[in-house]
């Protein structure tokens, strides 16, 4: 039985700067790249009796895009990726600044 992890990570390598930046698309002369953060994982094994499995997960979380109108180039970010991202941060920064108040208090 071929060794599974070896195999999942052959396919892995192929994902690389695709995996993040998407192909090139041009809608009325404005060229888009979409851009997006992605992550992926793999595992696997096998026990003593050659019974082995294994498994892949991953996601992709669109972040923006590049975008070309003639000689000028910007990045664009997803508002609600954005927001997804922003909120939780400004929950934990808000719990952080009441127990600072607090302990400061004391």
């Amino acid at each position: 039985m071929p060794n599974i992890a070896l195999e999942l990570g052959k396919q892995a390598a192929s994902f690389g700067v695709s995996g993040i930046y998407g192909e090139q698309q041009d809608v009325d002369g404005i060229k888009i790249i979409p851009v997006a953060l992605a992550s992926s994982g793999f595992g696997g094994g096998s026990d003593e009796g050659g019974n082995g499995g294994g498994g892949a997960g991953g996601t992709a979380i669109p972040i923006g895009a590049y975008i070309r109108r003639g000689d000028d180039l910007r990045f664009e970010p997803n508002l609600i990726s954005l927001l997804a991202v922003g909120i939780p941060f400004v929950w934990v920064a808000g719990h952080v600044l009441i127990r600072v108040i607090r302990a400061l208090k004391k």
